[in-house]
């Protein structure tokens, strides 16, 4: 069991794994969400509350997840929520940097706003599944195996823990106006709907996804900053079983 955030849920998860595969057990993975993003739990139906979420621990089913595999900065690490490249990982290690007196979603709130006026697009190289690269000034790209990260904001509305693929979401070139005005679509998933937005981003479903850049470009994997691209990432499909609601 992981009673805290993201960051000591993704501690607890790597425990699972060895050698870069899934350790066999017939132990399965709860969560008591006790920390600041608690984006995990919100795609996978979990209470916010620590009484309700220890119901879940007694009264759930097992359900088997899918992880993701990350190679990044000599290290191989495991996720089940969202990583990502760029603008997202600089906000992470600002968050992770800071008191959090106002609670994890309103230093996430605050702490995008203040890396949006901050950014610079990156020169990143994205290949997807063996694709061609794509090559762009990017924002960021986000790798998900569910819906949310930054303390609620819904980055990747259509993704399932269990389908097999990750939705990666290629943010291009959103100038730090058409950001600001279009932020708070981030939060229910809305902005995934706006014509224009979407001209300048692309939701892609894969397996493997590297991504590489000649500039220092941070990586953050379920609000934890691991290092610095190249990176790839891979998906295990079925990898953990987790405790949900029935």
């Amino acid at each position: 069991m992981a009673l805290g955030g993201d960051g000591t849920l993704n501690e607890v998860l790597n425990g699972f794994f060895e050698g870069g595969e899934p350790i066999p057990t017939e132990s399965v993975l709860g969560l008591v969400p006790f920390g600041t993003g608690g984006d995990t739990r919100r795609t996978l139906g979990i209470p916010a509350d620590i009484a309700g979420a220890a119901r879940i621990l007694v009264e759930g089913r097992p359900r088997r997840l899918d992880a993701g595999r990350v190679r990044v900065d000599g290290k191989t690490l495991h996720f089940i929520d969202v990583a990502e490249a760029g603008l997202g990982a600089v906000v992470s290690d600002q968050v992770n940097r800071a008191p959090k007196y106002l609670g994890g979603k309103a230093s996430f709130y605050i702490g995008t706003l203040r890396g949006l006026l901050a950014w610079r697009h990156q020169l990143m190289h994205v290949v997807v599944d063996g694709s061609a690269p794509r090559e762009l000034l990017a924002q960021g790209v986000a790798i998900a195996n569910c819906q949310y990260y930054g303390g609620g904001m819904r980055i990747a509305p259509d993704a399932l823990p269990d389908d097999g693929l990750f939705d990666v979401v290629i943010r291009g070139g959103i100038g730090t106006v058409e950001g600001l005005l279009n932020f708070g679509k981030l939060y229910d998933g809305s902005y995934a709907k706006n014509a224009k937005l979407m001209e300048k981003i692309e939701i892609i479903r894969g397996k493997r996804i590297e991504i590489t850049s000649p500039e220092s470009v941070l990586v953050q994997v379920e609000g934890e900053v691991v290092g610095k691209l190249p990176a790839v990432f891979e998906m295990m499909p079925a990898a953990i079983s987790f405790m949900v609601p029935r």
